[in-house]
């Protein structure tokens, strides 16, 4: 799998929109767009990053979920 291709699935996963996973991590939507298409490449730490956050907010609520049941 590709750089855009992770890119494109972490933000699917999450169910947000280009301009909200933009604004969430704080680039321009186009060039979040350039990242999916494959025209430019973010370096790989952000990826990286953004995807450990993703999984830190995941884990976040289901650590809510358990505590409320």
């Amino acid at each position: 799998m590709d750089i855009s291709e992770r890119i494109k699935e972490l933000r699917k996963k999450t169910g947000l929109s280009q301009s909200k996973f933009a604004a969430k991590f704080g680039i321009p939507v186009r060039t979040l767009q350039q990242w999916e298409q494959g025209i430019s490449a973010p370096p790989e730490y952000l990826v990286r990053m953004m995807a450990y956050i993703m999984l830190l907010e995941e884990k976040s609520e289901d650590d809510e979920q358990a505590n409320e049941s």
